[in-house]
């Protein structure tokens, strides 16, 4: 049964509907989630994915049965499971043809003392960043949308971004809409030199326990940073991300930080970054289903040729899901 609160942050409606660029919103009315229905080029069929970066829903329990009453019209569906979802990992494998573990987010235990959540590095550089900068917080963004697609278009200059990632002023309009939406400015002689927007959500844990708990729980995800030039050269990142952690504090119970560059486990700057921040992580699983087997098998077969090079594989065996899609989002694994 859905929680009869209105749902927050990548449950939103108005989330998904940030990504119509995309895709057609399509709601999930058993376990209230949402995806993006698409066609599939040069074809009648269409398919759909979950919303940028995680798919999240209000009843996980449901979700089958909502995938089940688009076998008429959807090929396939594909997603990236909320780490702090209520399922266990048997419920997604009872729940999709196909799930593999793609990454493992970054999470802060809020419970704990301030020095058992911070390295010792991290609180160094955010006091010192903290002397150069005022970080300001709101709740309600709307009026800063502007500022914030100024910044991120610096990123997406400086890291060469696209796909998904490359959000359009409008879909920012809509992003800083959504239910449970924070957004930290960093301000420097009054000009915002970086920012973050974070979704504050609440997570119902079933009585079993998710993962050996019961009860309710708060989460706040990172969903966004961006910076100016300026704000790399005072380390701003360390200064939003202490100011999230305070703020945060005795709101919600976990911090999801995401996780690091690509796929897999290896050092980047950016895991050394967030680990910094981190108590644990979380494991996210990559899901995807066949809805309509023959469709499928006929689409793959186009696009991978009589001898099947690009065909064979799925995310169960290491490769792209649907693999008629191989290719669609360049550095989709870098996300």
């Amino acid at each position: 049964m859905l929680d009869p609160s209105p749902a927050l942050g990548y449950a939103d409606g108005a989330y998904a509907a940030a990504f119509g660029e995309f895709g057609r919103p399509t709601s999930l009315p058993g376990s209230g989630g949402w995806l993006l229905e698409r066609p599939v080029p040069g074809t009648a069929d269409r398919d759909a994915m979950g919303p940028y970066p995680l798919f999240a829903c209000q009843d996980w329990t449901a979700l089958g049965k909502d995938l089940d009453a688009l076998r008429d019209r959807l090929v396939s569906v594909t997603l990236v499971a909320d780490p702090f979802g209520q399922y266990h990992e048997s419920l997604l494998r009872e729940t999709f043809d196909r799930v593999r573990p793609f990454k493992n987010h970054f999470v802060a235990e809020l419970a704990r003392p301030i020095d058992g959540i911070v390295s010792a590095h991290h609180r160094y550089y955010a006091r010192r960043a903290l002397k150069r900068v005022q970080v300001d917080v709101s709740r309600s963004p709307q009026e800063f949308a502007g500022e914030w697609t100024r910044l991120y278009s610096g990123l997406i200059e400086r890291h060469e971004i696209g796909g998904l990632r490359r959000f359009s002023a409008a879909s920012f309009a809509r992003q800083l809409q959504v239910a449970g939406v924070v957004l930290f400015r960093a301000l420097q002689d009054g000009t915002a030199v970086g920012a973050q927007i974070w979704y504050e959500a609440g997570t119902s844990v079933c009585e079993s326990g998710v993962y050996g708990r019961s009860g309710t729980e708060r989460v706040a995800y990172s969903h966004l940073a961006a910076s100016s030039e300026a704000g790399y050269d005072v380390r701003v990142s360390y200064a939003l991300y202490w100011a999230a952690v305070e703020y945060f504090r005795g709101r919600v119970d976990w911090l999801d930080l995401g996780a690091g560059a690509g796929v897999g486990e290896r050092q980047d700057g950016l895991t050394a970054f967030k680990s910094g921040w981190a108590t644990g992580s979380r494991p996210v699983y990559l899901c995807g289903s066949v809805l309509r087997p023959e469709r499928y098998g006929y689409l793959v077969g186009a696009v991978s040729g009589p001898d099947g090079a690009r065909g064979g594989r799925s995310i169960g065996d290491g490769g792209y899901f649907p693999a008629y899609r191989a290719g669609e989002f360049p550095g989709r694994d870098a996300a």
